[in-house]
């Protein structure tokens, strides 16, 4: 039987309990944490404060004298986004055993038993939607509607069928900053739109080197990611492509002045060089590791950057 024919298998038994969910549960508070994938809020949390930080200034909003604003709409990504991945770990703990990186998770060891990692994703969603909604009704449909592609389309649809899942998944991963602009101004500025872009553009070639790095785990579960279902000439192909797309897709934020245009290009630079040099190494794997590093950076510097550069004297 094909890897692909047990991903199609599984997705058709996501909502039935797995073997290793009928332990006795000994989970912890680092338990239900671990559930959100903390490290992944947070990077949520860094574009949605960006979003957040210049809607206010474009808008001539006072953020600190309406911090209700911000509290609110940080608190509530923050949920949704923790909510998402807590249900994530529950749709794919199924597949999760069968990875390395993923098998001791607690919705696959049984430390948390399956419907408490349910009820974990759907409070933390609905609480987090709540609470967007109270800041701004914009700011919760874009969150829900991220929730949604995460979810269904992404994990529970796409992961398993198709490798064009790093795109589908990109959609929802570019919401926060849009988020955190709706909090704000819910008529979408573009520049909303333009970091919308930036975080779709980087998502691909970020989580394709993850893909690289993890293809035997990704190939033992059946998750057709490209390098699994195409081999890593392609995947450095694609990432290539994306990465050059990302340079002049994040110039479109010009009005940010000379000092985000120069810093802008030398990163993007940085990382399509790094890029190019993959055709040439010989050991994919490290080249997997480098460029992986170099998306977290690129993204942290850049949105820091954004914020730097709109700081009012």
């Amino acid at each position: 039987m094909s890897k692909t024919r047990t991903a199609y298998e599984a997705a058709n038994k996501v909502m039935e309990p797995g073997p290793l969910s009928e332990a006795n549960p000994t989970g912890t508070w680092k338990d239900f944490l671990t559930l959100t994938k903390v490290g992944i809020v947070l990077n949520n949390l860094i574009t949605t404060f960006t979003g957040i930080w210049i809607a206010s200034v474009v808008t001539d909003f006072n953020l600190f004298a309406n911090l209700h604003v911000l509290i609110l709409a940080i608190l509530g990504t923050a949920f949704v986004v923790a909510g998402g991945t807590s249900l994530n770990n529950f749709i794919d703990r199924d597949i999760d055993q069968l990875m390395a990186r993923t098998n001791t998770r607690p919705s696959v060891t049984g430390k948390i038993p399956a419907n408490q990692v349910l009820w974990v994703g759907l409070s933390l969603s609905a609480l987090g939607t709540v609470l967007l909604y109270i800041t701004e009704p914009m700011a919760a449909l874009l969150g829900l509607l991220g929730l949604i592609i995460y979810v269904v389309l992404y994990t529970m649809w796409t992961k398993r069928t198709t490798s064009l899942n790093t795109v589908i998944g990109s959609f929802s991963g570019a919401m926060p900053p849009m988020i955190g602009w709706a909090a704000v101004d819910p008529n979408l500025h573009p520049i909303a739109w333009g970091m919308f872009l930036i975080m779709f553009l980087w998502q691909p070639p970020h989580f394709l080197a993850l893909a690289m790095k993890r293809v035997d785990d990704y190939r033992d579960a059946g998750i057709p990611m490209l390098p699994v279902v195409a081999g890593f000439e392609m995947t450095k192909r694609q990432m290539v492509i994306y990465i050059a797309a990302l340079i002049p897709v994040s110039l479109l934020l010009y009005s940010f002045g000379t000092v985000y245009i120069i810093a802008a290009s030398v990163l993007g630079a940085g990382w399509l060089a790094i890029g190019i040099a993959g055709f040439f190494m010989k050991d994919d794997l490290k080249w997997a590791r480098i460029m992986f590093v170099y998306s977290l950076n690129y993204l942290t510097i850049l949105f820091i950057l954004m914020i730097a550069v709109n700081v009012n004297p």
